[in-house]
């Protein structure tokens, strides 16, 4: 199985999501990758800014959703995964209107923390914000 522990796929990990904050802002998993998670999320009223664009703690919550997904898949059934501390860049606007895809991949996997990284582009690949995430592993 490689880097991953638990066997989710995409529909079921969009289905969990459906009711809290990532289903609100329209957060999707598209793709597990070997090493990365892959999502995509509009850019609508939810997300943007007094001034149309992307608002940065939209970029944060998909940065945290996913860093905190891929952290739970790499850990035994005995084992979750809690934020410590997130930062996040912002390189470049997103118009509303527009969407952007996250590729989420691990920094660190150490037994007691991890850190795991999403670059979030534009629909024209440009870099729009890159985020960092730090999980405390814990035990369920």
């Amino acid at each position: 199985m490689g880097l991953w522990k638990r066997d989710w796929t995409p529909a079921q990990i969009n289905a969990r999501m459906a009711d809290n904050m990532a289903g609100l802002l329209g957060i999707a998993v598209t793709e597990i990758g070997a090493e990365a998670l892959h999502a995509t999320m509009p850019v609508d009223a939810r997300h943007a800014q007094p001034f149309g664009l992307l608002h940065g703690g939209a970029s944060v919550v998909l940065s945290e959703t996913l860093g905190t997904l891929a952290c739970i898949m790499t850990l035994p059934e005995h084992q979750r995964a809690v934020g410590i501390e997130v930062n996040a860049n912002h390189m470049a606007g997103v118009k509303q209107g527009q969407s952007v895809t996250a590729i989420c991949r691990p920094l660190h996997t150490g037994a007691r923390t991890h850190v795991w990284q999403t670059e979030i582009r534009r629909a024209d690949g440009k870099l729009a914000c890159v985020s960092r995430l730090t999980c405390a592993v814990v035990d369920a």
